[in-house]
């Protein structure tokens, strides 16, 4: 069965276009013209991606994507934003966005982040309980405790709230701690996708993490410029 996409825009240009190119990619697209109609679609039906706009009449994209987290609905979240700074990429995480992409975007980019998305809730199906002694061990690094079984995170001893991408950028970094991780690694195996190093995906991902985990600077998550990142605990 082909996944089903939302797409929520204003811009009837946009939405119509980009229902159509999803649509010859094989999904079947739903689109709504401000945030209104979104959250009602979202009460009314299932979806496997929603595409939310962030500046839309009404609900915004923001407000519908924490109107939903609020809701427990963990449907994955594309934030579409002409707003190309950082504070506000960092205002769609913060609403609960698995990712962001920034207008005017690539096609191909954006294709390859909803195959992502979508990969990575086909990894996190609940499957049958399995005894403990198959049950992946907790990961310490300094002040930081994750549980990968039940995707919990802890800093300081504290519990900590991550996205899915968020979660799954620091089990990586974790599972390599004391390794630098490059950039395309890091992209193909979170994103599957490789943006290119004019890209500020990751490092925006990478400063909300570091603000989460309450560790300043480059204590625990460290930069090694021009290849990547590692964290280290001591």
């Amino acid at each position: 069965m082909n996944a089903a996409v939302l797409v929520a825009d204003d811009d009837r240009p946009i939405r119509e276009s980009l229902a159509t190119a999803l649509e010859l990619a094989g999904y079947e697209v739903t689109t709504c013209a401000d945030g209104v109609q979104a959250l009602a679609a979202l009460h009314a039906h299932p979806f496997d991606v929603v595409i939310l706009d962030v500046m839309m009449p009404g609900v915004d994209g923001l407000g519908v994507c924490s109107v939903l987290r609020a809701e427990g609905n963990r449907v994955p979240i594309l934030m579409v934003t002409a707003r190309t700074e950082t504070p506000d990429r960092v205002a769609g995480l913060d609403a609960g966005a698995d990712d962001y992409v920034a207008k005017p975007y690539d096609l191909d980019e954006l294709l390859a982040r909803i195959r992502a998305l979508l990969r990575r809730m086909d990894t996190q199906l609940p499957t049958a309980p399995v005894p403990d002694i198959d049950r992946e061990p907790v990961i310490e690094v300094g002040p930081v405790r994750l549980d990968p079984a039940a995707r919990r995170v802890w800093s300081h001893g504290q519990e900590v709230a991550l996205s899915r991408t968020e979660f799954d950028l620091l089990d990586l970094l974790m599972r390599n701690a004391g390794i630098v991780v490059e950039h395309h690694v890091i992209y193909d195996r979170i994103w599957g996708y490789d943006f290119g190093p004019e890209s500020k995906n990751l490092a925006v991902f990478i400063g909300y993490l570091r603000r989460k985990l309450d560790v300043p600077g480059d204590t625990l998550i460290r930069s090694v410029r021009g290849v990547g990142y590692t964290l280290r605990g001591d």
